[in-house]
């Protein structure tokens, strides 16, 4: 979802609250969700007692799919929506699952620096102003452990103009001042900026919304 200056200042993942409960199989019909997600836990690769925060996590579906792939991890899901959470916790709670969610925002995360192994995010940086995207990536080096890893799925690159066509409705419905920055291909840039070395893109997902991206870096300290 989209994230303004403050904790109350944010537009729903569909713009509107009262479709939020459409999210869901929207994602799944559209977004070809299954594919992106799993490449994404995959890539993850988080050992037993490491602790993992889904950013941005919305209903909870990729938090409770990282729980189920890595359930001796400790698993947190962190949104600013209260709504959102309240399903993702539902669906922790249905499927028998040790989540914590917390509500906050992606630029001032409630967690000590350095307590963190993985912090993996999907479809939310596109809503994040340019300054805020940096502002994010840099908390989450902030609250990483050396050779801690961030991991994002989000719109990357177009790989041809139809992807382009298509992401453009993306940009209508998000805005274009912030999709802009994804569709330029910038994320990798703003991880390195922010303090992360490797920082790179992984795998690409043709979408019916344009083209999905995934991302890896590393934080590296002396």
């Amino acid at each position: 979802m989209n994230k303004g200056d403050s904790e109350t200042d944010f537009i729903p993942a569909l713009r509107f609250h009262w479709l939020t409960s459409l999210y869901d199989p929207i994602l799944r019909w559209t977004m070809r969700e299954a594919a992106f997600k799993n490449r994404l836990i995959k890539q993850i690769q988080v050992d037993p007692g490491q602790r993992v925060l889904d950013l941005g996590c919305g209903t909870g579906t990729l938090t409770l799919l990282t729980k189920q792939t890595y359930p001796k991890s400790e698993v947190a899901g962190l949104d600013i929506d209260p709504k959102v959470l309240q399903i993702a916790e539902k669906k922790a709670a249905k499927m028998g699952l040790e989540i914590v969610f917390d509500q906050g925002i992606s630029f001032d995360l409630p967690y000590p620096d350095q307590s963190l192994d993985r912090v993996v995010t999907s479809l939310m940086f596109h809503h994040l102003t340019l300054e805020n995207k940096l502002r994010t990536m840099k908390e989450i080096f902030r609250v990483l452990k050396p050779l801690g890893e961030l991991h994002i799925a989000d719109w990357g690159k177009a790989q041809n103009w139809l992807m382009r066509i298509a992401y453009l409705s993306i940009q209508i419905l998000d805005g274009f001042m912030t999709t802009a920055d994804n569709v330029n291909g910038l994320l990798p840039q703003l991880m390195t900026k922010a303090g992360f070395a490797r920082s790179k893109e992984t795998d690409r997902f043709m979408t019916v919304y344009g083209t999905l991206s995934l991302y890896k870096a590393k934080k590296i300290t002396m």
